[in-house]
């Protein structure tokens, strides 16, 4: 990438590790929550990094950034974490410039899913590069990334099925209760954590449940209630998180908390209970299953059922791959007009050199002479001649590197590098 001019390292990488080859053990161990991002972005910004996106969600932890050494970007994110670099290299994966915009495409647009076609992964890369900009972290070259990526995604979710049927976690928690529970209206359905999925998970219980006794708990009482609200469902306290546990029929966990917030003490199963758990890290503690009567399931069990869509909506991957590939061809030809982007400024300076001398000779030796007019019309004429020789520069069947280095040639152009 150095010939881009984008940023002071030689390369793009794009380093993490997801559901692929790390389990959910693991990969609670390299989340990063909202405070941790912004750390890692600051940290990243002392260290002399200009540009860097971070995304951390149930399924995977990627950082997408410039560096010297892939290495400085592996670091930044064991430091935050409760994961060791040695552990990291067992899982991860590490891609470089052209191969990391290909992986965040694939990851955007649902194609990297652990259910395929899930689209929540978008609003990760929209909040990640909110917070990047937010960090004074965000480039141009990532800007126009995202902005390439949230448009293929659009495009993909309405030209083509790849998202109909179960399409998020969230979804297949709650056809897993519908598969598995019997008379699933009369049970006493506990939903402890209310942020993204355990909103979304509340939606599609209402929805596709037909149960009225869905209770809500969160550390934050008033997030619970604006959910609540919505579909007049019963908000208890936190500190009654114990005894609504054990009134319940379906335990659905989905909070955000970096250990686990039920353990065995909590349960007191004296019928069947299905809990779920949602989070990563895991949240419920693995000594539940010792409790009679009480099933534990975790998301990547649920991520691992196939719902009867899942054959239609792969029919739909070469065309999705196809948007993707269009969409990524428009990027890639704005990322070779950052290759001349010098020149072609430095080419307008010049000119514009030229026409100040040339007006101010004209206004010492024409009586009259109307400047404004004489601005206007050179301004017009270095506009087009700079547009013919990007034109020339951006056509497949010229040799840029020639053509750069005769313009710098011919109008002895002195480039400005940052």
């Amino acid at each position: 990438m150095r010939n881009y001019h984008i940023s002071k390292h030689n390369s793009f990488y794009a380093i993490g590790l997801s559901y692929k080859k790390a389990d959910a053990e693991v990969r609670g161990k390299f989340s990063l929550d909202v405070p941790a991002i912004d750390h890692v972005l600051g940290k990243a910004k002392e260290i002399g990094i200009d540009g860097l996106l971070a995304i951390s969600t149930c399924n995977r932890t990627e950082l997408y950034g410039f560096a010297q050494h892939p290495y400085q970007l592996i670091k930044l994110l064991c430091d935050e974490t409760n994961g060791t670099v040695e552990e990291f290299q067992e899982v991860a994966y590490v891609y470089k410039n052209h191969d990391a915009i290909s992986h965040i495409f694939k990851v955007g647009t649902g194609l990297d899913s652990q259910i395929l076609g899930d689209f929540e992964i978008i609003s990760q890369i929209k909040q990640g590069f909110y917070r990047s900009k937010k960090q004074e972290m965000a480039n141009p070259f990532l800007e126009r990334l995202c902005n390439s990526v949230i448009q293929a995604s659009k495009r993909i979710k309405n030209e083509t099925e790849l998202s109909s049927g179960a399409t998020s976690v969230a979804f297949a928690s709650v056809k897993y209760i519908l598969d598995n529970v019997d008379d699933i209206s009369s049970k006493n359905i506990l939903l402890f954590g209310t942020g993204k999925i355990g909103r979304n998970t509340c939606e599609n219980l209402v929805k596709h449940s037909n149960n009225s006794h869905i209770t809500l708990i969160n550390r934050t009482r008033e997030k619970a209630e604006d959910i609540a609200g919505k579909f007049h469902l019963t908000v208890k306290d936190y500190g009654d998180l114990q005894t609504e546990i054990r009134k319940t029929d379906i335990l659905v966990v989905a909070t955000g908390a970096q250990l686990p917030t039920v353990s065995k003490a909590l349960i007191y199963p004296k019928k069947p209970l299905l809990v779920l758990d949602l989070s990563v890290p895991k949240n419920v503690s693995d000594d539940v299953k010792e409790l009679d009567n009480v099933t534990l399931v975790h998301l990547d069990q649920l991520s691992q059922i196939t719902d009867e869509n899942l054959a239609k909506r792969k029919e739909y991957v070469p065309k999705a791959e196809a948007i993707i590939e269009k969409v990524k061809k428009d990027f890639l030809k704005w990322l070779e007009t950052r290759k001349f982007a010098p020149v072609i400024n430095a080419l307008k300076d010049k000119l514009n050199t030229m026409k100040s001398e040339e007006i101010d000779f004209q206004t010492k030796k024409i009586e009259g002479f109307d400047q404004i007019q004489a601005e206007i019309i050179s301004d017009r004429i270095i506009q087009k001649i700079t547009k013919q020789f990007a034109n020339h520069l951006k056509s497949n069947e010229v040799d840029t590197d020639d053509s750069l280095e005769l313009i710098q040639k011919v109008f002895q152009l002195e480039l400005h590098s940052k």
